[in-house]
Protein backbone atom coordinates (compact mmCIF):
# COMPACT_ATOMS: atom_id res chain seq x y z
CA UNK A 1 0.00 0.00 0.00
CA UNK A 2 1.29 3.46 -0.89
CA UNK A 3 2.71 5.60 1.90
CA UNK A 4 1.75 9.21 2.55
CA UNK A 5 3.56 11.88 4.55
CA UNK A 6 1.40 14.03 6.85
CA UNK A 7 2.98 17.14 8.32
CA UNK A 8 1.59 19.51 10.95
CA UNK A 9 -0.92 19.20 13.78
CA UNK A 10 -4.07 19.64 11.69
CA UNK A 11 -3.21 16.96 9.11
CA UNK A 12 -2.09 14.36 11.66
CA UNK A 13 -4.94 14.99 14.13
CA UNK A 14 -7.49 14.74 11.31
CA UNK A 15 -6.12 11.33 10.33
CA UNK A 16 -6.17 10.28 13.99
CA UNK A 17 -9.89 11.06 14.07
CA UNK A 18 -10.88 9.47 10.75
CA UNK A 19 -8.52 6.50 10.45
CA UNK A 20 -5.98 6.09 13.27
CA UNK A 21 -5.24 2.55 12.12
CA UNK A 22 -3.72 3.95 8.91
CA UNK A 23 -0.95 5.77 10.81
CA UNK A 24 2.28 3.78 10.63
CA UNK A 25 4.71 6.00 12.51
CA UNK A 26 4.25 9.34 14.27
CA UNK A 27 7.32 11.50 14.91
CA UNK A 28 7.41 14.47 17.25
CA UNK A 29 10.01 17.14 18.03
CA UNK A 30 11.83 15.90 21.13
CA UNK A 31 12.67 19.47 22.21
CA UNK A 32 9.10 20.80 22.09
CA UNK A 33 7.23 20.70 25.41
CA UNK A 34 4.57 23.40 25.04
CA UNK A 35 0.86 23.00 25.74
CA UNK A 36 -0.11 22.31 22.12
CA UNK A 37 2.40 19.50 21.84
CA UNK A 38 1.28 18.02 25.16
CA UNK A 39 -2.34 18.09 23.99
CA UNK A 40 -1.30 16.28 20.82
CA UNK A 41 0.63 13.67 22.81
CA UNK A 42 -2.44 13.04 24.98
CA UNK A 43 -4.62 12.61 21.87
CA UNK A 44 -2.11 10.20 20.35
CA UNK A 45 -2.01 8.12 23.52
CA UNK A 46 -5.80 7.92 23.59
CA UNK A 47 -5.64 6.60 20.03
CA UNK A 48 -3.03 4.02 21.14
CA UNK A 49 -0.37 5.45 18.84
CA UNK A 50 3.33 5.13 19.57
CA UNK A 51 5.21 8.42 19.34
CA UNK A 52 8.82 8.61 18.23
CA UNK A 53 10.73 11.66 19.58
CA UNK A 54 13.33 12.91 17.06
CA UNK A 55 15.31 16.04 16.32
CA UNK A 56 13.93 18.97 14.33
CA UNK A 57 16.43 18.15 11.57
CA UNK A 58 14.98 14.64 11.25
CA UNK A 59 11.48 16.08 10.99
CA UNK A 60 12.68 18.49 8.29
CA UNK A 61 13.95 15.53 6.30
CA UNK A 62 10.78 13.49 6.74
CA UNK A 63 8.52 16.37 5.70
CA UNK A 64 10.72 17.29 2.73
CA UNK A 65 10.65 20.98 3.53
CA UNK A 66 6.95 21.28 4.40
CA UNK A 67 6.30 23.24 7.60
CA UNK A 68 5.62 20.51 10.15
CA UNK A 69 5.22 22.35 13.50
CA UNK A 70 7.07 19.52 15.22
CA UNK A 71 4.78 16.67 14.06
CA UNK A 72 5.20 14.32 11.08
CA UNK A 73 3.42 11.03 10.43
CA UNK A 74 3.90 8.28 7.87
CA UNK A 75 0.56 6.76 6.94
CA UNK A 76 -1.15 4.44 4.49
CA UNK A 77 -3.03 6.37 1.82
CA UNK A 78 -6.77 6.50 2.45
CA UNK A 79 -9.04 4.68 0.02
CA UNK A 80 -11.40 7.44 -1.10
CA UNK A 81 -13.34 7.38 -4.35
CA UNK A 82 -10.91 7.50 -7.29
CA UNK A 83 -13.42 7.24 -10.13
CA UNK A 84 -16.17 9.70 -11.06
CA UNK A 85 -18.70 6.99 -11.98
CA UNK A 86 -18.02 5.17 -8.71
CA UNK A 87 -18.58 8.40 -6.81
CA UNK A 88 -21.86 9.18 -8.59
CA UNK A 89 -23.11 5.62 -8.15
CA UNK A 90 -22.45 5.83 -4.40
CA UNK A 91 -24.23 9.20 -4.16
CA UNK A 92 -27.23 7.91 -6.11
CA UNK A 93 -27.45 4.84 -3.88
CA UNK A 94 -27.36 7.09 -0.81
CA UNK A 95 -30.00 9.44 -2.23
CA UNK A 96 -27.63 12.42 -2.22
CA UNK A 97 -27.59 15.26 -4.76
CA UNK A 98 -24.06 15.61 -6.21
CA UNK A 99 -22.10 18.79 -5.52
CA UNK A 100 -18.66 18.80 -7.14
CA UNK A 101 -15.77 21.21 -7.62
CA UNK A 102 -13.77 21.02 -10.86
CA UNK A 103 -10.39 22.76 -10.99
CA UNK A 104 -8.71 23.49 -14.32
CA UNK A 105 -5.05 24.42 -14.09
CA UNK A 106 -4.61 24.80 -10.32
CA UNK A 107 -1.00 23.77 -9.72
CA UNK A 108 -0.18 25.57 -6.47
CA UNK A 109 -0.37 23.21 -3.45
CA UNK A 110 -1.54 26.00 -1.13
CA UNK A 111 -4.46 26.81 -3.46
CA UNK A 112 -5.40 23.15 -3.82
CA UNK A 113 -5.23 22.61 -0.06
CA UNK A 114 -7.47 25.62 0.51
CA UNK A 115 -9.92 24.42 -2.15
CA UNK A 116 -10.12 20.98 -0.53
CA UNK A 117 -10.71 22.57 2.87
CA UNK A 118 -13.48 24.78 1.48
CA UNK A 119 -15.05 21.91 -0.48
CA UNK A 120 -15.14 19.77 2.64
CA UNK A 121 -16.63 22.55 4.78
CA UNK A 122 -19.36 23.30 2.22
CA UNK A 123 -20.30 19.65 1.81
CA UNK A 124 -18.93 19.07 -1.70
CA UNK A 125 -18.62 15.39 -2.53
CA UNK A 126 -15.33 15.58 -4.48
CA UNK A 127 -12.76 17.81 -6.11
CA UNK A 128 -11.86 16.84 -9.68
CA UNK A 129 -8.84 18.03 -11.68
CA UNK A 130 -6.92 17.06 -14.83
CA UNK A 131 -3.95 14.82 -14.16
CA UNK A 132 -1.52 16.82 -16.32
CA UNK A 133 -2.40 20.30 -15.03
CA UNK A 134 -2.72 19.80 -11.30
CA UNK A 135 -0.66 19.32 -8.18
CA UNK A 136 -0.77 15.98 -6.39
CA UNK A 137 -1.78 15.34 -2.80
CA UNK A 138 1.57 16.16 -1.22
CA UNK A 139 2.37 17.08 2.38
CA UNK A 140 1.80 20.80 1.76
CA UNK A 141 -1.67 20.16 0.37
CA UNK A 142 -2.55 17.95 3.34
CA UNK A 143 -1.34 20.56 5.84
CA UNK A 144 -3.24 23.44 4.23
CA UNK A 145 -6.35 21.30 3.82
CA UNK A 146 -6.47 20.79 7.61
CA UNK A 147 -7.84 17.26 7.36
CA UNK A 148 -10.03 17.70 4.28
CA UNK A 149 -7.59 15.70 2.14
CA UNK A 150 -8.35 12.75 4.38
CA UNK A 151 -12.12 12.82 3.84
CA UNK A 152 -12.90 14.63 0.56
CA UNK A 153 -12.00 12.63 -2.58
CA UNK A 154 -9.53 14.33 -4.92
CA UNK A 155 -10.01 12.70 -8.31
CA UNK A 156 -7.57 13.34 -11.15
CA UNK A 157 -8.69 12.53 -14.70
CA UNK A 158 -6.88 12.14 -17.99
CA UNK A 159 -9.16 14.46 -19.95
CA UNK A 160 -11.19 17.07 -18.07
CA UNK A 161 -13.46 17.99 -21.00
CA UNK A 162 -14.32 14.32 -21.57
CA UNK A 163 -15.09 13.93 -17.86
CA UNK A 164 -17.31 17.00 -18.01
CA UNK A 165 -19.27 15.50 -20.90
CA UNK A 166 -19.65 12.27 -18.92
CA UNK A 167 -20.95 14.25 -15.96
CA UNK A 168 -23.46 15.99 -18.20
CA UNK A 169 -24.70 12.60 -19.46
CA UNK A 170 -25.43 11.76 -15.83
CA UNK A 171 -27.46 14.96 -15.43
CA UNK A 172 -24.81 16.94 -13.54
CA UNK A 173 -25.12 20.64 -14.47
CA UNK A 174 -21.73 22.28 -15.18
CA UNK A 175 -21.40 25.92 -14.10
CA UNK A 176 -18.21 27.82 -14.84
CA UNK A 177 -17.16 31.23 -13.55
CA UNK A 178 -16.26 33.96 -16.02
CA UNK A 179 -15.76 37.67 -15.33
CA UNK A 180 -17.59 38.57 -18.53
CA UNK A 181 -20.67 36.42 -17.93
CA UNK A 182 -23.92 38.37 -17.80
CA UNK A 183 -25.60 36.18 -15.18
CA UNK A 184 -24.63 36.22 -11.51
CA UNK A 185 -23.85 33.07 -9.54
CA UNK A 186 -26.90 33.90 -7.38
CA UNK A 187 -29.12 33.17 -10.39
CA UNK A 188 -27.94 29.55 -10.58
CA UNK A 189 -30.29 26.78 -9.50
CA UNK A 190 -27.76 25.18 -7.17
CA UNK A 191 -30.17 22.63 -5.70
CA UNK A 192 -29.84 20.38 -8.72
CA UNK A 193 -26.92 17.94 -9.25
CA UNK A 194 -24.11 20.28 -10.23
CA UNK A 195 -20.41 20.98 -10.50
CA UNK A 196 -18.73 24.37 -10.13
CA UNK A 197 -15.88 24.75 -12.65
CA UNK A 198 -12.95 26.99 -11.70
CA UNK A 199 -9.91 28.03 -13.69
CA UNK A 200 -6.48 28.96 -12.40
CA UNK A 201 -5.97 32.49 -11.16
CA UNK A 202 -4.72 34.64 -14.03
CA UNK A 203 -5.22 32.19 -16.91
CA UNK A 204 -8.72 31.11 -16.01
CA UNK A 205 -10.32 28.08 -17.64
CA UNK A 206 -8.97 26.69 -20.87
CA UNK A 207 -11.10 27.33 -23.95
CA UNK A 208 -12.41 23.76 -24.25
CA UNK A 209 -13.25 23.65 -20.55
CA UNK A 210 -15.22 26.90 -20.86
CA UNK A 211 -17.06 25.69 -23.96
CA UNK A 212 -18.03 22.43 -22.25
CA UNK A 213 -19.77 24.21 -19.37
CA UNK A 214 -23.57 24.31 -19.47
CA UNK A 215 -23.64 27.79 -17.99
CA UNK A 216 -21.22 30.63 -17.26
CA UNK A 217 -21.77 33.04 -14.37
CA UNK A 218 -19.89 35.88 -12.76
CA UNK A 219 -19.11 36.63 -9.12
CA UNK A 220 -20.31 40.15 -8.25
CA UNK A 221 -17.31 42.43 -7.60
CA UNK A 222 -17.80 45.82 -5.95
CA UNK A 223 -14.25 46.91 -5.15
CA UNK A 224 -11.11 47.74 -7.10
CA UNK A 225 -9.82 44.18 -7.50
CA UNK A 226 -10.70 42.39 -10.73
CA UNK A 227 -10.65 38.78 -9.54
CA UNK A 228 -10.55 36.51 -6.51
CA UNK A 229 -8.09 33.79 -5.58
CA UNK A 230 -9.37 30.43 -6.85
CA UNK A 231 -9.91 29.08 -3.33
CA UNK A 232 -11.91 32.18 -2.35
CA UNK A 233 -13.97 32.03 -5.55
CA UNK A 234 -14.62 28.33 -4.89
CA UNK A 235 -15.80 29.17 -1.38
CA UNK A 236 -18.21 31.84 -2.63
CA UNK A 237 -19.76 29.47 -5.19
CA UNK A 238 -19.90 26.35 -3.01
CA UNK A 239 -21.52 28.24 -0.19
CA UNK A 240 -24.15 29.58 -2.57
CA UNK A 241 -25.01 25.92 -3.25
CA UNK A 242 -25.08 25.19 0.46
CA UNK A 243 -27.26 28.26 1.14
CA UNK A 244 -29.82 27.19 -1.44
CA UNK A 245 -29.84 23.57 -0.30
CA UNK A 246 -30.38 24.55 3.32
CA UNK A 247 -33.09 27.10 2.56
Amino acid sequence: MAQQVLAGFHAVVARMRYAPESLREVYIDSSRRDKRMQTFIDQAKQANLRLIPVSADRLDGLSKGTRHQGVVALANEQELAVDVDELLDDLEAAGQVPLLLLLDGVTDPHNLGACLRTANAAGAHAVIAPRDRAVGLNATVARVACGAAESTPYITVTNLARTMRALRERDVWLVGTDDEATHSLHQVDAKRPMAWVMGAEGEGMRRLTRETCDELVSIPMQGAVESLNVSVASAVCLYESLRQRLA
